[in-house]
Formats: C-alpha cells, sequence, structure tokens
C-alpha cells in the first residue's frame, strides 16, 4: 500500500530579509569588484616597467628560447649590480680618509710660539741644605748626612715642602743667563714665567696666551737668541744610581702653543754647551676627523675648560692629568708639576685623543761650536771665568720662523656618502639601466598588488548561520536543497513502482507564500 508523507517546513520572515540582503551585499560586491581597477598582471607591468631587459624577459608573448636568454642576461646583469654594490658599500664603511697640505700665503706678521727650557740639572748642590738631602735620597742618590756630615739613622727633620725645596735649590735663570734678544730687542729674566716639570724649576718665554709677541720676519736674528750658563759645578754627584740619575749636560728645550703646557721631558730636544744651536720653525695648523673617519677630540660647545687645572684640552695636559691620577691612587698625594686638583682618580687604562684642531711647529736644528780662540778669551775677561768654564757651560740657543707662512694639514674623508650614490648610480645604469624612479616604480608594483591581496582577505563573505525561532526548524533554502532527505524518484517501497507523489491537499491560489508544503 503506498504511503504518502507530507512534510510542512515553516520559513520565518526573518529569513527573507538575510535572504535579501545577502542578494544585495553580493550585487553590491559585484559591482564594486566591477568597478575597482583590478592589478595589473607581471607581464603588464614588465611591458611598461622602465627597467631594462624585463619587458623582454616577461612581458606578453610566447614563452620561448629568445625569452630565456633575455631572463638569463637579467639576472646576470642584476647579480653583477649586486655583487659591484657590496663592494662599494664595504669600501664605504672603512671611512677611508686623506691628508691634504696647503701651504698659507705669507702673513705680515706671526705669533711667536712658546720656549720652555730646563736646565738638566735639578738641584744645585750647593744649595741643598741637610733636610733636603735627607728627603731627596730617593731622587738624588745621595745619602742622609747629619751636620758632621756623618750618616745617622734616627735623623727626623719636618715635612718638606716641595714647591720650597726647587724654588730655592734649583738654577736661578738671573744666574744662568748672559744675554738675551727677540727680534733685536733686549729681553731679560722677567720676560720668562717659572713652570715646574719633571725637570723641576723651569722657565718660559713667551708663554702668556693673551699678550703673545708676534715675529715680523723671518730668517735668524727675527727670533730669540740667548746666551746660557748651565753652572755644572753645581750639577749633584753620583752617589748611586736612581731613576732620575742624568750622566748629560745641557738644557732641555720644548717649542710649543701658549695653550698647551709643557711636557718637556717627552717632546724635549736637548741643547749642548760649547754649541751655538739653530732652531729654524715653521707654523703647521693640523685639522683632524672625528668619529666615524678618526678618534680625535672635538672640542667642547660651551667652551668650558675640559681638564681640572687647565684652560683648554690638549695631549700634554691629558697625559699630565693621568699621571697625577696615577700618583693619586698609589700615594694619594701629587707632584709639584702635576696639576693642582685632588679629585678622585680614574680607573682603567687613560686615553688621550688628538684634539681635532691642533697647532704645532715643524723644527730644523743645526749648531756649530763656539767659542772660537778669540771670542774664548774674551768671554773668560766678560765673565772673570777661565777659557775652559766658557767651553764647558756655556751655549747659545737661536730660536727662529724660517719664514712667516704656516702650513694647513687637513683629514678629508676620501669617500662620503655623495660619492658613494654616484658610484651606486653608475653601477646601476650600466648593469640594469634603473634609476630611483625605476625602484619606486618596482615599490609600486608590489605596494599595489599586496593590497589588492588584502582587500580580498578582508572581504570575503561569511557563512549564514542556522538559526532556531519557536522550536520550528528555519533553513535556507541551499542547505534545504543539500540536505534534503527525501528519495529519489523511481524508488518504490518494497519494489513498487510508486515514487513521489503530488500533492492534492494544497490550496488553490498563488505559490510562493509564506507557507509551502513538500511530500516525499
Amino acid at each position: 500500500m503506498p504511503i504518502e508523507i507530507v512534510c510542512k517546513i515553516k520559513f520565518a520572515e526573518e529569513d527573507a530579509k538575510p535572504k535579501e540582503k545577502e542578494a544585495g551585499d553580493e550585487q553590491s560586491l559585484l559591482g564594486a569588484a566591477q568597478g575597482a581597477a583590478a592589478p595589473r598582471d607581471l607581464a603588464t607591468f614588465a611591458s611598461t616597467s622602465t627597467l631594462h631587459g624585463l619587458g623582454r624577459a616577461c612581458g606578453p608573448g610566447p614563452h620561448g628560447l629568445r625569452r630565456s636568454l633575455w631572463a638569463l642576461a637579467l639576472l646576470t646583469s642584476l647579480a653583477a649590480f649586486l655583487y659591484q654594490a657590496a663592494g662599494l658599500a664595504r669600501g664605504y664603511l672603512t671611512r677611508p680618509h686623506l691628508v691634504a697640505m696647503d701651504p698659507a700665503a705669507p702673513a705680515p706678521t706671526a705669533g711667536f710660539p712658546a720656549v720652555t727650557l730646563c736646565n738638566i740639572n735639578r738641584f744645585r748642590h750647593s744649595a741643598l741644605s741637610d733636610a733636603d738631602i735627607f728627603h731627596l735620597a730617593n731622587l738624588t742618590g745621595l745619602p742622609p748626612k747629619d751636620r758632621d756630615g756623618h750618616r745617622a739613622a734616627g735623623l727626623r727633620y719636618p715635612e718638606p715642602d716641595m714647591v720650597d725645596i726647587l724654588n730655592r735649590t734649583g738654577h736661578q735663570l738671573a744666574d744662568m743667563l748672559k744675554s738675551c734678544n727677540f727680534s733685536g730687542h733686549h729681553c731679560s729674566a722677567s720676560n720668562f714665567s717659572v713652570v715646574y716639570t719633571r725637570y723641576g724649576k723651569c722657565y718660559t718665554f713667551n708663554a702668556d696666551p693673551q699678550s703673545s709677541l708676534p715675529s715680523r720676519a723671518g730668517g735668524m736674528g727675527s727670533g730669540l737668541e740667548i746666551m746660557l750658563d748651565i753652572q755644572q759645578e753645581e750639577y749633584l754627584p753620583i752617589w748611586r744610581e736612581t731613576n732620575e740619575t742624568s750622566f748629560e749636560a745641557g738644557i732641555r728645550v720644548q717649542i710649543h702653543s701658549q695653550e698647551e703646557p709643557p711636557y718637556i721631558h717627552q717632546l724635549g730636544f736637548g741643547v749642548s754647551p760649547g754649541f751655538q744651536t739653530f732652531v729654524s720653525c715653521q707654523e703647521q695648523r693640523l685639522t683632524y676627523l672625528p668619529q666615524p673617519w678618526g678618534n680625535c677630540r672635538a672640542e667642547s660647545r660651551l667652551r668650558e675648560p675640559e681638564l681640572q687645572g687647565y684652560s683648554a684640552y690638549s695631549v700634554s695636559a691629558c697625559r699630565l692629568r693621568c699621571e697625577k691620577e696615577a700618583v693619586l691612587q698609589r700615594c694619594h698625594c701629587r707632584m709639584v708639576h702635576m696639576p693642582d686638583s685632588l679629585g678622585g682618580g680614574s680607573e682603567g687604562p687613560c686615553f688621550c685623543p688628538t684634539p681635532c684642531n691642533l697647532t704645532r711647529y715643524g723644527k730644523e736644528i743645526s749648531m756649530v761650536r763656539i767659542p772660537n780662540r778669540g771670542s774664548a778669551r774674551y768671554l773668560a775677561r766678560k765673565y772673570n771665568r777661565n777659557e775652559t768654564y766658557i767651553r764647558e757651560n756655556f751655549l747659545v740657543l737661536d730660536v727662529f720662523f724660517e719664514a712667516l707662512t704656516s702650513e694647513a694639514m687637513e683629514q678629508r674623508a676620501a669617500y662620503g656618502l655623495s660619492a658613494l650614490l654616484g658610484d651606486l648610480g653608475g653601477q646601476m645604469g650600466l648593469f640594469i639601466g634603473a634609476s630611483i624612479l625605476t625602484l619606486l616604480e618596482i615599490l609600486d608594483y608590489i605596494y599595489e598588488v599586496s593590497w589588492d591581496r588584502l582587500k580580498r582577505v578582508w572581504r570575503r563573505p561569511k557563512t549564514p548561520l542556522r538559526t532556531s525561532t519557536g522550536g520550528i526548524s528555519t533553513l535556507g533554502l541551499q542547505e534545504l536543497k543539500e540536505q534534503s532527505p527525501c528519495p529519489s524518484r523511481g524508488h518504490a517501497e518494497g519494489g513498487g513502482a510508486s515514487g513521489l507523489l503530488p500533492n492534492h491537499h494544497h490550496p488553490p491560489g498563488p505559490r510562493g507564500g509564506l507557507f509551502e508544503d513538500f511530500a516525499c
């Protein structure tokens, strides 16, 4: 007996609205997709790009041997360009520099440098007291003694004043200086300033940077000429060797700028008695490059003293500060020639970079023997000495400018950013025929393709959800078609020929309302 099953499914009114909305959204998306410009494909971009060879390798057209050869040529040129660009970048990162020397034009006047001189013997033997010998035993090597000239184990003296000892026992310039002339004018010991160094009490000519003496001509007779008596009879006897024992006789001289303190024990040169020494100078103005090309120290923008105890930074001042800090850590004191600023010592190695702007003086030294036979007798009568004393103690120092010109030596960057960009542009044009605008074209195409893909991901339509209203299952039409349990036509129960029967209970009237019957 055939059985007819009638299924009734109610579609809520709210289901029609999402359907209409989905249809409207689909139409709007289609319209928007049709209205928006589609991104160019690679072939279209390659045919319009200004990159040489890209249109022939990737443009529209059939694939063949010719296109393969063009692609190989393009890749080879690109690899060659990248290799050259990497070499240029490595060369730029090494920060190469060169030194340019420019002689300056002659000037009517030139500032004369500071001249510091020290007697190699630091203490006069006749000026040392018993207390001085006791306190200076480690420096002089002389054994301490009592007033009878014998060494005593229990000697006690007041604490020493090193400044007083150096002032009293050092060689006095008024006794050593026999004659002095600067640019044809007479000078005296009052034109020298006292300065303390490792050699004790020393003297500097033209030390004040605010009132530096000018030199109006070059050559001999236009600079400083002095005659000195080194007073060898006052040299200390050598009882035993110490770190400060000296076997020389003469003076040490350093020529430097007024802003730089003397560092004469390392930067000075010796002048021997019995000779007239000529020192021809030339001013050199050096300019070094800061980081990353060099390691020079730039000047402070605030123009404040960068080292305690000194008005300006210099390598000599920095080294003296480092020595002071080392002594300060060891014995909590300082030597007389060190800066008078007892701050905390810094730990670790002391680094003294070269200032970016430096003035130094090149020197050419020559000498002749003095005195000759005639002048020896004259000088002996003049200074009430014998000729042997004149030959062993007298010397003449002549310091002058070779010419009133200065040399400017400047470090310059040998390969800067502009040179790097120019070389990269040349290599880019040679190998791939590209420019900055070509790179912008490629970046614009990549942006266009990426943005289009992102928009497609963001605007992908969502799958409608199944909802339930008042116990009545609401299904979409598409779901109903896909999930329909109705058997296919031609299937009969019990092998009969009956199939899907028409619904005879459907009321007459227009179809497609809210209620619709399905018969299985």
